[in-house]
């Protein structure tokens, strides 16, 4: 009959927990990072895009692709609404942190139909042109994170008049411009296709080619 041994059992468990935390700690996020690196660096590293923003032939400015931003100029792209937040954190110097997520208000309440409501007559008074023509909800509704940066090419679409009356441009080069800042669902069947409001912004400034 073999006899219980703590001490061994002990040395057992905390080996393999070494092994463990070796392989999947160190090993597998050493793998994940090196692929990331390798073969999507830019996506890796934030999708992040550096741009001469003053014309003086440096990279001066730099934007982030995987964030929303808030344009409600005439002359912009406008995104989906978002929900910053500057109240609830600050950092260690007393400063508030921006972080956004979505209202949790339910869509059956008087507070989220009101609010659906004030965003949809901004809309139609920056949309003149539209006339009663219906707005896609994603104009007038956050996202889950708050912080989504793109639109549904029909959201794009429905700007189209606008940005060319402001911007100087006709109607094709804006959808031109649309058209190469629009991503196509994976493998052609994996999500939606979807524009990303801040490059359409950037070359419609110039600053983006």
């Amino acid at each position: 009959m073999k006899h219980f041994s703590i001490g061994k059992t002990l040395g057992r468990t905390a080996g393999f927990f070494a092994i463990m935390t070796l392989i999947t700690g160190v090993v597998y996020t050493g793998a994940c990072l090196g692929i990331g690196q390798i073969f999507f660096p830019y996506q890796a590293n934030g999708s992040i895009i550096e741009v001469d923003a003053d014309g003086d032939g440096a990279n001066d400015s730099r934007y982030c692709m995987l964030l929303g931003q808030q344009f409600e100029d005439a002359d912009h792209m406008w995104g989906r609404p978002t929900n910053y937040n500057l109240s609830t954190f600050t950092d260690d110097e007393g400063n508030p942190v921006a972080w956004a997520g979505a209202s949790n208000l339910t869509p059956a309440g008087e507070e989220f139909e009101q609010l659906v409501a004030e965003r949809v007559e901004k809309i139609k008074q920056a949309h003149p042109e539209r006339g009663d023509k219906p707005i896609p909800s994603d104009l007038v509704t956050v996202s889950g994170s708050g912080l989504d940066p793109d639109i549904s090419p029909a959201a794009a679409e429905y700007q189209v008049e606008r940005l060319a009356k402001n911007t100087g441009k006709s109607t094709s080069e804006i959808r031109d411009i649309i058209d190469a800042c629009t991503e196509q669902p994976v493998f052609g069947v994996l999500g939606d296709a979807r524009v990303n409001v801040l490059k359409v912004n950037l070359m419609l400034d110039g600053v983006l080619s």
